[in-house]
């Protein structure tokens, strides 16, 4: 069995952003030489996620409404108690909690084996500051 492990950075200059990982991660497939296995993609921030959806722009302007109704932006100690600690980023780290962590994808005959319209995405919730996502091959 192989193995393969990358390192993507990324540092998105808006507090909220989403980037399609896609064409990265078919590239360390590739490279890898695993023809049939699996490929996971994880954020390795407690304030980013990897998830699987449709590259389209007014559902990622849809996710970032819906995130910012359910765990609204709020620096203040008042609405959330991880803000007493000194941090500002409690609605970053709920944000995280309902994207995800990560993603695993099927690679078959050297490809990720997707289906209809599913790209895989990096998504940030307290951006402007380098963050990792791992990206490990296992396979034949």
């Amino acid at each position: 069995m192989k193995s393969h492990t990358e390192h993507l950075t990324f540092n998105i200059p808006a507090r909220m952003g989403f980037e399609n990982i896609t064409p990265l991660v078919e590239d360390i497939v590739r490279q890898s030489g695993v023809q049939e296995g699996l490929v996971l993609c994880n954020a390795m921030h407690i304030t980013a996620s990897v998830f699987i959806n449709d590259d389209e722009p007014g559902l990622h302007g849809d996710y970032k409404q819906w995130l910012e109704e359910l765990a609204p932006f709020d620096a203040s100690p008042q609405r959330y108690a991880h803000n007493r600690t000194g941090e500002d980023n409690a609605d970053a780290h709920m944000k995280r909690q309902i994207m995800g962590r990560e993603v695993v994808v099927a690679i078959t005959n050297g490809k990720l084996d997707f289906g209809p319209w599913e790209q895989i995405f990096y998504g940030e919730f307290d951006g402007r500051r380098d963050k990792r996502v791992l990206v490990k091959v296992i396979g034949e």
